[in-house]
This record gives C-alpha cells, sequence and structure tokens, in this order.
C-alpha cells in the first residue's frame, strides 16, 4: 500500500490559473464572451427581436454592425480552438487533470448559455414542436405551420412544413418549456438550453469512466469530446438535442460495461426518446452484456467442460444467451420507450419524419459528394441535374449503409471493447452515407471514439477535423461550405490547429518560445 505521502495532492486552483493550461482556459472563456457578444448581431437571432432594440443594440443586425458582430464571433470561435488546442497540449503533457477539466468545461459553456442561438435556428423548431403538443396538434402528423404565432416566424422556412423527427422526450420538453413560457422566444431558448444541459453534465461524468474501462486516458477524453468547441459552440450554444442524446448514451453505455445492464438499457433508451440515433447502441449493448453473462456463468462452473449439469450448459451456450439477453434488452427498451409515448401521448410517427432530412443538401455526407461530382463531371454532354442524381446516390448509399451495419454489428461481438468499437464504426457509417449530415452530427461518433487510445497522429486529425467542421457553418447557421474562399480558409486554420497540437508555433510568427509550453510539445509526441 503507498504510503500516504505518495498520493499526490489536488493542485490549488490558484495554481493552475498561474500555468499556461490555466492561461489557456481564460482565453477560452474570453472567446465564448466575444461569440455571445458577437451573436446578438450575426447569431441566428429572431426575424423581429424588441429586446435588442430595448438594449440599443439592433444596430449590430445591420451594415456595418452586422460586419462587427460577425467579426467579433470569428475571432472568438478562433480563441476558443486556440485555448482548446493548447489546453490539448498540456493535457497531453500530463499537465491537467480531469477534475481541472470538467471546471474549464464549465467556465468556457458559462457565457454561451446568455447567446441566442448560435450556427443553427433548430431551437426555434423545438419550441414550435412543443408548442403543437402544447396546443393539442400531433408533432408527427402536422407542421408547425398550423400553429400561427412568435414561434412560427422563427423556424427556418424548410422546416416549417415538417412534421418532428425526434423522439417523445423532446417533444415533452418543449411542451414543457411552451406551458411554462408561452411564446416568449427569449425565455424558451434560454430553459431550452438548460433542458439540454444535463447531457453535458452526463458526458462529464461518462467519459473519464468510458476511458478507464476500454484503455484511454480519461483527462484526453474530456478534453477531446466536451472541450472541444465543436461540441461547445454547436451543442451548446446551437442549443440542440444530441446534447442531452450523446449524453444519455455514453451514460447508459457507462452502466452496461459496469454490468449494470438493466439500467444502462434503460438510459440509452431514454437517448432513443430523445433522438434515434442513440439506438444504433442497442443492439452492441446485446452482445456485452452477452459476453459478461457468459463471463458470469464460466466463473460459476456453468461452461462446458466444468462439470456442470447439462441444462446448465445449454443455458451458456451462444444461442440461449444472445436470445436472453436480446429479450430482456428489447423489454427494458419497449418499456422505456412505450412509457415516455404514452406520456406525450404521441405514437410512432417520428420514424416516418426521419427522411425528413432529406431537405438538407450539403456536401459533408457522401451520396451528396458523389451526386455532385457526378452532375459537374458529366454536365457538359448530358445535362444531369442534382436533384434526380442525388435521389440514385442517395438510395445506394443507404443500401451501403443498412449491409455495412450489419456486418459491423455481427464483425465487433466478440470482447466488450470490441462492441463499443462497433458502435463507434456504425456511427461514423452513418454519419457518412445518411442523406444529409451536419458539423454537429459528428459529436456522436466523437463522443464513443474519445474513450479509446489514441496515437498523437490520431489526435492531430480529429483536432483538424473538429476544427474544420466549426468554421464550415456561418454563425446565422447558413452554410459556408459552397463558397470557396470559406473553406479555404476554414481548411487552413485546421491544418494549423492540428500542427498546434504538437508544436507552440507552427506559423514560426514567434521568435522565442516560452519554455513551459514548449516542453510539452515532446512529451505529447513522446507518447504516440
Amino acid at each position: 500500500m503507498p504510503s500516504p505521502s505518495a498520493v499526490p495532492e489536488p493542485r490549488a486552483s490558484a495554481t493552475f490559473l498561474r500555468s499556461d493550461a490555466g492561461h489557456a482556459a481564460a482565453l477560452g472563456v474570453v472567446g465564448a464572451i466575444m461569440i455571445t457578444f458577437g451573436g446578438f448581431g450575426s447569431g441566428a437571432v429572431r426575424r423581429h427581436d424588441p429586446l435588442l432594440e430595448s438594449m440599443y443594440l439592433s444596430w449590430l443586425r445591420f451594415g456595418h454592425g452586422f460586419v462587427l458582430s460577425t467579426l467579433i464571433v470569428w475571432i472568438g470561435v478562433l480563441m476558443m480552438i486556440a485555448a482548446w488546442v493548447r489546453l490539448g497540449r498540456n493535457t497531453r503533457a500530463g499537465l491537467v487533470e480531469v477534475t481541472e477539466l470538467r471546471w474549464v468545461a464549465a467556465a468556457w459553456t458559462a457565457p454561451l448559455l446568455a447567446a441566442v442561438p448560435m450556427f443553427s435556428r433548430d431551437a426555434y423548431s423545438y419550441l414550435a414542436q412543443g408548442a403543437l403538443l402544447r396546443d393539442g396538434f400531433d408533432p408527427y402528423a402536422v407542421g408547425p405551420v398550423v400553429n400561427p404565432g412568435l414561434l412560427l416566424d422563427n423556424v427556418s422556412n424548410v422546416w416549417t412544413t415538417t412534421t418532428a423527427p425526434y423522439g417523445p422526450v423532446s417533444l415533452l420538453i418543449g411542451q414543457g418549456i411552451t406551458s411554462i413560457t408561452g411564446d416568449n422566444v427569449v425565455a424558451g431558448t434560454m430553459l431550452m438550453r438548460l433542458a439540454m444541459l444535463p447531457g453535458l453534465v452526463l458526458m462529464m461524468w461518462a467519459l473519464p469512466r468510458l476511458a478507464r474501462q476500454l484503455g484511454g486516458d480519461p483527462a484526453t477524453a474530456l478534453w477531446l469530446a466536451v472541450l472541444n468547441p465543436l461540441v461547445l459552440v454547436h451543442l451548446v450554444g446551437g442549443v440542440h438535442n444530441e446534447l442531452l442524446m450523446v449524453g444519455l448514451m455514453a451514460a447508459g453505455l457507462t452502466l452496461v460495461l459496469d454490468r449494470k445492464h438493466v439500467a444502462g438499457i434503460a438510459v440509452i433508451s431514454l437517448g432513443v426518446a430523445v433522438k434515434a440515433m442513440a439506438g444504433v447502441a442497442l443492439p452492441f449493448v446485446v452482445w456485452i452484456w452477452m459476453i459478461h453473462e457468459r463471463e458470469r456463468a464460466e466463473s460459476a462452473g456453468v461452461a462446458p467442460g466444468t462439470g456442470a449439469t447439462a441444462e446448465n450448459t445449454r443455458a451458456a451456450s451462444p444461442l440461449a444467451l444472445f436470445v436472453k439477453t436480446a429479450s430482456a434488452g428489447a423489454a427494458v427498451f419497449v418499456a422505456v420507450f412505450a412509457a415516455c409515448s404514452a406520456i406525450a401521448g404521441v405514437g410512432l410517427g417520428w420514424l416516418t419524419a426521419l427522411q425528413g432530412s432529406a431537405k438538407i443538401v450539403n456536401w459533408l455526407s457522401v451520396p451528396t459528394i458523389l451526386a455532385h461530382i457526378v452532375t459537374v463531371s458529366t454536365s457538359w454532354f448530358t445535362g444531369l441535374r442534382l436533384g434526380p442524381v442525388l435521389e440514385v446516390t442517395r438510395a445506394i448509399c443507404a443500401l451501403i449503409m443498412v449491409v455495412t451495419l450489419v456486418a459491423v454489428w455481427w464483425r465487433f461481438r466478440r470482447t466488450t471493447k470490441q462492441a463499443v468499437l462497433g458502435i463507434l464504426v456504425a456511427l461514423v457509417v452513418i454519419v457518412l452515407f445518411s442523406p444529409a449530415a451536419l458539423p454537429w452530427y459528428y459529436s456522436w461518433p466523437l463522443a464513443i471514439g474519445a474513450a479509446f487510445a489514441m496515437s498523437t497522429t490520431t489526435l492531430m486529425v480529429l483536432v483538424g477535423l473538429s476544427t474544420w467542421l466549426m468554421l464550415v457553418f456561418n454563425p446565422d447557421g447558413s452554410i459556408g461550405l459552397y463558397s470557396l474562399p470559406h473553406v479555404l480558409l476554414a481548411t487552413f486554420a485546421a491544418v494549423v490547429a492540428a500542427r498546434s497540437l504538437v508544436t507552440v508555433d507552427p506559423l514560426r510568427v514567434r521568435t522565442v518560445r516560452r519554455p513551459e509550453v514548449a516542453a510539452s510539445a515532446p512529451l505529447a509526441a513522446a507518447s504516440d
């Protein structure tokens, strides 16, 4: 047993704040404040905003004021990215503790709680769909357009006639909030953001535990999947229900790995009741439960060759274990989901509404990339248009996706770590091959993948990808992917961010390096 003197004492907060990691944390807070302030002019603001007028800030939305507010947002985003990468160097060098990272996450999140919806208008759709349920409509049968009012006025035009593609828990949250706030968009948005915030808390609880179970580094997992600006700015600032869904999925998976199978499946089922994508984890959870049951049976002498009775031997057979765990898991899921649907008073109409994502067209998904390649490369002699080609590429990719998901589920079944890896692969396949993708969709696999051990090279790739995804949309939620200068600048920033994880000054603009920071880079590289 180690002596008391061998147990490290927690670092004083003042000591942390004076360190390079503390300076990075402060830089991130300033960046978050700038995003919040600039968002009042260039974020996904309301179409008519009397609150800004009463605060004498409506000038931020127009002309030079809009340019200034947009600049403030982008400077804030770049500051948060720089702070995140700088904190990552210290984390990889073992200079930052998990508890400190949790406090940093809270500090970076706090300013964003006061922001208007950033980089997306989805929050207004959530409120409008909740108001439908509040006012006696079925959000799975009609779109917000049937319920005119202030909430509808702020919904993106493309979604006004679209039925809700979210689960009953999402609708219940929206119904509860709009019942409290009425048609007050500001109060509703703030409460919606707070309602999603437990997902961030669950991620901060679950990811270090997942990392310990899967061989990763707890601090690195927290840094990569929680402090990532792609997560904080898009999911918290953007008020996306992915935050709650991902938190429930990660927490449920942690419970399952801790052999609390029923509780874990129930929590994941709640995640499915928020958004369907959490359900990807459930088939793989069956393997984990089955493996645990087999291990328990073998340790109790049930396995063949241990002198067990024929009845016990049959009970431990793979088929019997699969039937047992799959049936129990399905029963838990059905019970939880049915209860949520009954409370909300809705059915399963949201499954058909999932096709509404087909309205999104950008080249973050493989079928859209393929459709663009075909139409651009053949337009001079075939006259093909994007729409018909996109239908074909989406159908082909959907078939590829289904076949791949089944193959992945069967392939990653032998160990618990393999099963979790299968969830990660499945989520990546869905993001890439689904009809449409948005930057924050990549938070789904990121929350699982962060728990695995990664080389420095892999982390650099993820830093670059996260940075690029963070930058390719505009603060008001419009797409920047079809602006070549925008994409080139985002790519340049992504390369610099990736290099900055191992190099203090990748652009060589400094003449003198600070010893404390420079010393962390070799340590991070050495861990590769």
